[in-house]
């Protein structure tokens, strides 16, 4: 059984190694970070982004304010939302009769269309 300890240069070659392992790690983490950073917002880009959001917030704001017709077939309305609330505030005065309503709509609004006919029967 051996009991001698490994010379220094055996040490130095090791230390070398893994440093350098840990060095070309570090520069293609780096090298991968820098190469796939998306790019800078521009002036031009951040103009069309703000278009862009003052476009979504006007129609939101007017699907929230104005009253539309979604599904006339199966009675699906847009109203604006103090008239929403209002008629919650009223319905909902009896909590069962006003989940009962709750629920009817719900099964009207997702109702799925019935299946097409089989040609083959």
């Amino acid at each position: 059984m051996s009991n001698s300890q490994p010379s220094i240069e055996r040490r130095t070659a090791w230390f070398i190694s893994i440093a350098g392992s840990f060095l070309i790690l570090g520069g293609l983490a780096w090298l991968l970070f820098t190469l796939t950073a998306p790019p800078g917002i521009d002036q031009v880009r951040a103009e069309e982004r703000r278009k862009a959001l003052a476009e979504v917030r006007g129609a939101d704001q007017q699907a929230l304010t104005t009253a539309a017709v979604l599904d006339a077939g199966k009675g699906l309305y847009r109203i604006p939302i103090e008239n929403a609330e209002a008629l919650m505030l009223a319905k909902w005065q009896d909590p069962a009769a006003g989940r009962a309503d709750l629920l009817r709509r719900l099964e009207v609004s997702t109702a799925q269309p019935p299946p097409p006919a089989n040609p083959y029967e």
